[in-house]
């Protein structure tokens, strides 16, 4: 294991890293609790000095990351730093976070070690359970019964009895044996609408005709499974749109034919880490098929059952991130409070007029029965929405996710890991107790106590996600100080914090990043694309940058912490923020002739422009992302500044060579190079880009979301009200793309409270934009405001005070819309 050369990709906690192997030995520091590789990591001090612990096998590190009870495990083997204390963690120097197309360009880490380091015992219950649900459902379904098999036996929707249809039990009701919920219940072919309507495929000329051909679709799957010709499923048209569903529905009526990988890009991705480029041109079936082959011929696996070797595959080389999630629910209510939740071993939602979530066929179904149940009960229908899919979220938590339980808008009551079977529908107990919507959670209050600031939506949502930066503040509040512990900062960094999967719109970032290699944040002004995209760098970056002093992946924007993070991936050279205009050229951005000073005077000499820079540097440290911001990407002449790039730019031409013309080098933009613009579609339209630009981006809008100003007033004034209103004004008049976005509102991350300062705010940027929209055409800006605020007649703005302006817009755009 001593061969320094080596690296390998591995998957660790959804993320990707390089794994550099020990040399038969780990470091141990004098104080941290991580454990290393390198005697020339620079989170150490004095190493030469420091002990070592023998590593035989260079699988230490895996077997501190598994073990139930990391201090415990490192106690009993001697793993103590020279404090005294346990070891629990991996430092970079071992495993060192990369992106994932760096990690596409290493080896897997190999299977051998894997096999040696994975202990089968820990999954012998979670195997049990899935044969015992298989069991099940084949008791309640009897194969010899689905020849004949009613449609009110098998669809979602039907509201009397969802936990007596198939369906419900194979998405619901059979959690171990794997997950096929997520998207919508058109997966499973035939689905009842909570309007009452079918839905089928249109290919059909009714319900009646689709349930038959589907039927026997699935009937002709099994048949052929269990006949050892798994790929001829490929050819049965009626089933060809839910692969997940017959795969299954495989699992339990032909468990030995496929591996229980039900997802066709899971199947794909494990055949591509057990035999590289054999699945990319065969059908979905015909890749379980070989799968399974696969395994059955490997020596190693003899005698594993299908379950307990997706348990290793899933282990090993994961094909999705599998980071928590965090949220928040509310535990403040009267009917579903701490002490029920902790009572029960559950978080809760007790808004029961809709009943069971699984009787649903998806989110839409359910929002729409929602807003119905709750039509009467105060909130206008955008916020039924919005509450709708926060129960909804409910649903969608998995075995290891983390739910914090609140009061008020900065109490912290308790922190819990999901168990079980998650979201359950909780019928009445007692006359005292509601309905609940109810996930299985077990409780820890260790981390009880008070934020220092408080979170504005905690104080209006039942269920909302937890930021990473927020998830760090609850992790260290204290029970004994209730108050947030100070950072710690030894050599190796103390000890780690857990870092949850990115939020949504990040991830949306990131996603299209990782897909085409540059994006657009596009939509109108004061929608936070700027914000957006440092916000991305900072997190993404900074989680890929444990090298660099002053980086904090999980800093809060307007944070001096966030700002000296954003320094110090500029100073890298990591992080490279531009802003596009007039006059912006290829020269620039590019290369170009510069004047440079010299013994005979000033001379013009070719020049690197800035992404040229990037891209030297960035080829030169292949394991780090690098990140170039463009701020104002429209206001420039793309075409021009882009120059022979737009071909080179795009993700499957990376690292091919392109010749530049003014100094003939060979140039190559490299796969570990973004591209994220900006673009205020209140300048230009997206559809007015260069159409050759324009293929080359993801293009992500952003539009007004006026959920941060929720529950924020000045004076009697709702400012999320008061944007929906203005925006809904705005849409109807003019377009979407002109809209005023929420930012506005909130300076430096927090929302305006006074009249002075929401006055200057609406005189000095939102009136002279509603301004160029209505082209001084006053009556269309009376239209939007009101004419309290506008004299038409005068074509000009009435001169009011801060307090009459707050006034008029309140009546206006609150009152008179009847949304107080």
């Amino acid at each position: 294991m001593g061969d320094e050369g080596r690296r390998f990709a591995v998957t660790v906690g959804g993320r990707a890293y390089e794994l550099i192997p020990s040399a038969g030995e780990v470091i141990l520091p004098t104080h941290g609790s991580k454990i290393h590789h390198d005697a020339r990591c620079t989170h150490l001090t004095d190493p030469d000095r420091l002990p070592r612990h023998p590593d035989p096998d260079g699988l230490l590190w895996r077997r501190l990351l598994d073990a139930e009870d990391p201090a415990a495990h490192a106690l009993s083997i001697g793993l103590r730093n020279q404090r005294g204390r346990p070891l629990t963690g991996v430092c970079s120097c071992a495993l060192r976070p990369v992106t994932e197309s760096h990690a596409e360009t290493l080896p897997y880490w190999p299977i051998d070690e894997a096999l040696r380091v994975f202990d089968r015992s820990r999954h012998r219950a979670a195997v049990e359970d899935a044969d015992r649900e298989a069991a099940e459902i084949r008791a309640a379904f009897p194969w010899e019964e689905w020849p004949a098999l009613a449609l009110d036996r098998y669809a979602l929707g039907q509201p009397d009895s969802p936990g007596q249809v198939y369906s419900h039990a194979l998405e619901f009701g059979s959690k171990a044996l794997g997950s096929i919920t997520g998207g919508t219940a058109k997966k499973h072919f035939v689905y009842r609408q909570n309007h009452g309507a079918w839905w089928h495929d249109k290919r059909y000329g009714n319900v009646t005709e689709a349930w038959e051909q589907v039927r026997a679709g699935i009937v002709a799957a099994v048949t052929a499974a269990r006949e050892g010709r798994v790929r001829d499923i490929d050819d049965i048209v009626a089933v060809r749109s839910g692969i997940m569903v017959v795969a299954k529905t495989l699992r339990v009526y032909a468990p030995e034919a496929t591996l229980p990988v039900y997802s066709d890009s899971f199947t794909h991705h494990y055949l591509d880490r057990l035999s590289p480029g054999s699945a990319a041109k065969l059908q979905p079936f015909a890749r379980k098929e070989l799968l399974k082959s696969l395994i059955d011929d490997d020596s190693r696996f003899e005698g594993w059952p299908p379950q307990l070797v997706w348990h290793f595959l899933d282990w090993w080389a994961p094909a999705r991130r599998t980071a928590a999630r965090v949220v928040r629910v509310d535990a403040s209510a009267p009917g579903a409070g701490w002490g029920s939740f902790v009572a029960a071993g559950v978080a809760a939602v007790d808004l029961d007029r809709v009943g069971d979530l699984h009787r649903y066929a998806d989110q839409e179904d359910f929002t729409s029965a929602f807003v119905a149940a709750y039509a009467d009960s105060g909130p206008s229908g955008q916020k039924l929405t919005a509450q709708a899919a926060e129960v909804w979220r409910l649903l969608d938590l998995r075995v290891g996710d983390r739910v914090v339980a609140t009061a008020g808008k900065s109490e912290v009551l308790g922190v819990g890991r999901v168990v079980g079977n998650g979201y359950g529908w909780l019928p009445h107990l007692d006359s005292e107790r509601p309905p609940w919507h109810a996930v299985t959670v077990e409780w820890d209050e260790e981390h009880a106590g008070r934020l220092d600031e408080p979170v504005a939506d905690w104080g209006t949502s039942l269920v909302t996600d937890v930021p990473a930066a927020l998830w760090r503040k609850i992790q260290r509040v204290s029970l004994a100080g209730h108050t947030e512990a100070p950072d710690d900062a030894p050599e190796d960094s103390g000890e780690a914090v857990e870092i949850p999967p990115l939020d949504e719109d990040l991830q949306r970032i990131d996603d299209a990043l990782e897909r085409r290699g540059q994006a657009v944040l596009f939509g109108p002004p004061g929608t936070g694309k700027t914000y957006h995209a440092l916000r991305y760098a900072v997190r993404r970056l900074g989680e890929l940058s444990d090298d660099l002093a002053g980086v904090d992946p999980l800093a809060e924007p307007g944070s001096k912490a966030f700002d000296a993070t954003v320094g110090a991936l500029s100073e890298s050279g990591r992080l490279t923020v531009v802003t596009f205009h007039p006059s912006y050229g290829y020269e620039d951005f590019v290369e170009g002739l510069r004047p440079v000073k010299g013994v005979a005077g000033l001379s013009l000499e070719p020049t690197a422009g800035v992404f040229k820079r990037v891209c030297e540097t960035a080829a030169a440290d292949p394991g780090r992302l690098y990140l170039v911001i463009v701020d104002e990407l429209n206001r420039g002449n793309l075409p021009r500044i882009l120059g022979e790039l737009i071909t080179v730019l795009e993700k499957d031409k990376r690292g091919l060579p392109v010749t530049l013309p003014l100094t003939g080098d060979t140039f190559r933009v490299p796969p570990n190079v973004r591209l994220l613009g900006t673009m205020n579609t209140a300048d230009r339209s997206v559809r007015m880009l260069d159409s050759a630009v324009r293929r080359r981006f993801a293009f992500l809008e952003l539009l007004p979301d006026s959920r941060p100003l929720q529950d924020r007033r000045v004076d009697q004034l709702h400012l999320a009200d008061f944007l929906d209103e203005l925006n809904r004004r705005i849409r109807t008049h003019l377009d979407r793309e002109k809209q005023i976005g929420h930012a506005f509102f909130l300076p430096e991350g927090t929302a305006v409270s006074t009249a002075a300062e929401f006055a200057a705010i609406v005189r000095g940027e939102i009136l002279p934009l509603l301004q160029e929209y209505a082209y001084e055409d006053y009556g269309l800006l009376a239209a939007f405001l009101g004419e309290g605020l506008v004299d038409t007649a005068a074509h000009t703005l009435r001169d009011v005070s801060d307090e009459t302006l707050v006034t008029r817009l309140y009546e206006e755009l609150q009152v008179g819309t009847g949304a107080e």
